[in-house]
Formats: structure tokens, sequence, C-alpha cells
């Protein structure tokens, strides 16, 4: 059995350890981690799934950013260690975080990532929505967490200045 709770400061180099583990050596390099440079992730998102054992299988972060004028969660990064994958734990890590961001208020939800794995769980394309350099526009992908969230947002995806959203 698998249990999700809200990632705590004590977890935070256990679950770079795993993302270290599932990406790409210098995926720290990548442009949506100078959106991440210096702010915390959202703390009542960010879970950890751990087994009856208390060792980690999975983790999702989502991060406070603007587009244009309006603000957004980026998800990212969300991962299953290898020993877990294939199980569904990384759906059930989306979903329930999704659900909690839904709950707290937040409205959309921004990713960069595969769209035929992404479109189960409502996202899609965005159109006029841009990434810091290098990102292909075709994974840019929106979730609406409430109806039309997305509808008239354009611009580009910026840091997180204000408190709040």
């Amino acid at each position: 059995m698998i249990e999700l709770k809200p990632e705590k400061p004590d977890d935070w180099w256990e679950v770079e350890a795993l993302y270290d583990l599932c990406f790409a050596p210098g995926r720290e390099a990548l442009s949506s981690y100078r959106l991440r440079d210096d702010i915390p992730p959202v703390a009542e998102l960010s879970l950890v799934a751990r087994d009856t054992d208390g060792i980690l299988a999975g983790a999702i972060r989502f991060w406070p950013v603007r587009v244009g004028k309006a603000a957004a969660l980026l998800l990212g990064p969300v991962a299953v260690h290898p020993t877990h994958q294939g199980e569904g734990l990384g759906g059930v890590l989306i979903r329930d975080a999704l659900s909690v961001a839904e709950a707290k208020g937040w409205e959309r939800v921004l990713l960069i990532g595969d769209a035929p794995y992404y479109g189960r769980f409502g996202f899609r394309r965005l159109q006029g929505v841009d990434m810091p350099p290098p990102t292909n526009p075709d994974r840019i992908l929106g979730h609406d967490l409430i109806r039309d969230a997305w509808h008239g947002v354009r611009g580009s995806v910026t840091r997180w200045i204000a408190s709040g959203h």
C-alpha cells in the first residue's frame, strides 16, 4: 500500500535524489528550472508517496508562475521510483494534487510534457503561451481547474513575484 502525504522539509533531499534517478543528468539546466530558482514549491500541493516501509515511491511538486498577468501553477517534476513504475502511481499523484489545487482556489495548471500522457488528466496544448527557450511549443500544456480558466490567457511564462494568487 502507498500513502500520499504533503512533502515536508526533511523530504527535500530524498525527493531531489528521486528526481536525479528518474530524469536525465542536467535536468536543472532546463528553462523551466529558471522559473523555480529561489522560489519555494507550493507546499500543500507538493506530495510524496511512501510504501509501507516508509520508502519514497514517488513525488510531485508545483510552483507558482505568471502567464501574462494570470497566476498559474507549473506542475513538475512528477516522478515515480523505477520499482513502482507501471502501477499507476504517477496518475494518482497527478489526480490527487490537481484536486487539492482546485480546492485551494487555483484556476489553471501548466506543464511541459507529452500530450498523449497528460491528455488523460485533462491537459491540452496551449496556444499563445510562451515558455522561456528552448521549449518545444507542442509540449506546453494546460489544464483548467475551473471552467475556461485558460480562455484568453496569453503571454510569456514568468517567475512568480507577488504573494498569493
